[in-house]
């Protein structure tokens, strides 16, 4: 009989590595918000995945990067945290990344003496395997390691392989959450972050990065979940955006927003969604505390 195997598996990378669309495809769910604009992922998320002989608790992770906001410090402590607790770590590779934007991460690689199992993703790009197969050895030469495995997290090429070898990896233990579990985040969280990515596909330049979310009232009733939630931004010029014209655009989020959480709470769903104005939040500290960060 084959012993339980179970452990924490951190996944790191550079923003836009597809490490979130990673883990959603781990799951068969989506847990993690993407976006192709980078650092969408600000909070260190667990996924669950559970089946007869393992366990595989991954870790999303906020993208590899240099803080300038404290908002940013506190995205540098969830990667630090993960690192902390991981059993394996999986750095994220992507195609059209360039070894010159991993130079400034090789001193913190080096510095993690956990087992690691490095990732090529967005695989599906190449047209041959000839371009395959330079890639995958161009990155082991740079990493300097024997062993790399190729997937698309987008087109779940390979996943089911990249699972089998993290469970070989993974260390013997008793699972560390029930069979039904599928992330350590409240429901309230996920609606939250679902809000925030919306927020990141409808608008462009400073006002994804300038917006925080929070769910301030979730009510369920049998046939209906009544949210209420709040958007931070730092100036009125935001906020006016963020309404648009008539509340045209504060609308469009609502209708986008409210259709994904139906999707994710198989129920009927009500959301209503108010501006507010909170000057420098990202430099805040008892701000960045008060919306559930370190």
């Amino acid at each position: 009989m084959k012993k339980f195997r179970a452990g924490f598996v951190m996944i790191m990378g550079n923003p836009n590595a597809g490490k979130s669309t990673l883990m959603n495809a781990f799951l068969g769910e989506k847990i993690s918000i993407v976006s192709p604009k980078v650092q969408t992922t600000r909070h260190h998320i667990k996924g669950i995945v559970t089946e007869n002989n393992y366990q595989i608790v991954f870790s999303d992770t906020p993208g590899l990067l240099l803080p300038k906001y404290e908002l940013h410090k506190s995205m540098v402590e969830e990667i630090n945290s993960a690192l902390s607790d991981a059993d394996l770590v999986i750095p994220v590779v992507s195609v059209f990344e360039k070894e010159t934007e991993w130079t400034n991460h090789a001193e913190l690689l080096q510095g993690v003496k956990k087992p690691k199992l490095f990732i090529l993703n967005k695989v599906d790009y190449f047209k041959t395997e000839e371009e395959l197969t330079e890639a995958i050895n161009k990155w082991k030469v740079f990493f300097g390691i024997d062993e790399l495995i190729a997937v698309s997290a987008l087109k779940e090429i390979n996943i089911d392989k990249l699972k089998e070898r993290i469970v070989e990896l993974l260390p013997e233990h008793p699972p560390y959450y029930t069979e039904d579990e599928l992330t350590d985040k409240s429901q309230r969280f996920i609606v939250s972050e679902i809000v925030r990515e919306k927020i990141f596909e409808q608008f462009r330049e400073e006002i994804p990065y300038s917006s925080e979310v929070i769910v301030t009232d979730f009510k369920e009733a049998e046939d209906i979940i009544r949210i209420y939630s709040s958007i931070f931004v730092e100036r009125e010029s935001q906020k006016a955006i963020l309404l648009g014209k008539g509340g045209s655009a504060i609308k469009k989020l609502g209708i986008s927003a409210r259709e994904e959480c139906e999707k994710f709470l198989g129920k009927k769903i009500f959301l209503e969604l108010t501006v507010k104005v909170k000057d420098n939040w990202r430099n805040d500290k008892l701000v960045l505390k008060q919306l559930g960060y370190k």
